[in-house]
């Protein structure tokens, strides 16, 4: 299972996903699923990926390799807009599909799969989409301002209560940790490392990369605070006089 979370705010944009993957109470790895594309000052492009894992890669796969290959097409480095990066990983994801789809349909084998992608390029301002396994999408709104993509529902009710379009960096940063920590204590299948991503409104560059693993101080303290702090409240509340 999986857990991708990723915010378009006035302020920015923050991307978060966790790189356990699973086939299997005995079978578990380590995966990035999060991939950059960045030329400073040009173009900032993020994915996010959930589902299996061999057609999220291969379609990532298949845009670099025609990127690298100079033909003469749209590829994630000429693309105009954000839309056209999602009409590009939309068109990769139908590809990869179609080919290896059938196959894994006979083995009885999952082949969905899912991508957030945002960023922003030069002329245009951030944007934020959800690819769905068919290839199609939406674009993220001032009043749907996240997206989430995997083990959603542990996570969601701390966003649906923090997060707006105004929320501040920092804060949406604190409640992306906090909605992790929520969910991997409820769900087992997703774990660290985290990988995070914050990026600053016009800067077309990255402002934060980092990878949160289990030893990391403040991923540590939120995961010992929150807890503590749910518990207090609760406490706190007044019992009901129902009866």
């Amino acid at each position: 299972m999986t857990y991708c979370v990723a915010m378009s705010l006035d302020a920015g944009m923050i991307f978060a996903s966790d790189s356990r993957t699973n086939a299997g109470v005995d079978q578990i790895a380590r995966f990035s699923k999060m991939k950059v594309f960045a030329r400073d000052g040009e173009r900032v492009i993020v994915t996010l990926s959930s589902g299996n894992l061999s057609i999220t890669q291969n379609a990532l796969n298949l845009l670099e390799q025609r990127s690298r290959a100079g033909e003469d097409r749209r590829t994630l480095w000429n693309a105009e807009s954000m839309f056209d990066v999602a009409r590009l990983i939309g068109d990769a994801l139908r590809e990869v599909k179609t080919f290896d789809g059938p196959f894994l349909t006979q083995n009885n084998i999952d082949s969905n799969a899912n991508f957030l992608i945002g960023g922003q390029i030069r002329g245009e301002p951030h944007r934020l989409f959800n690819v769905y396994g068919e290839g199609n999408f939406i674009e993220a709104t001032p009043d749907t301002c996240y997206f989430q993509i995997g083990e959603t529902k542990y996570g969601k009710p701390i966003i649906d209560r923090v997060i707006t379009r105004s929320t501040s960096l920092l804060d949406a940063t604190k409640c992306t940790v906090v909605s992790f920590d929520s969910t991997m204590r409820s769900n087992i299948s997703v774990g660290l490392p985290i990988d995070l991503l914050v990026y600053h409104t016009d800067s077309l560059r990255i402002g934060l990369q980092r990878r949160i693993e289990e030893s990391d101080p403040y991923f540590q303290m939120v995961h010992t605070q929150w807890g503590e702090g749910l518990r207090r409240v609760f406490a706190q509340l007044p019992d009901p006089d129902w009866t």
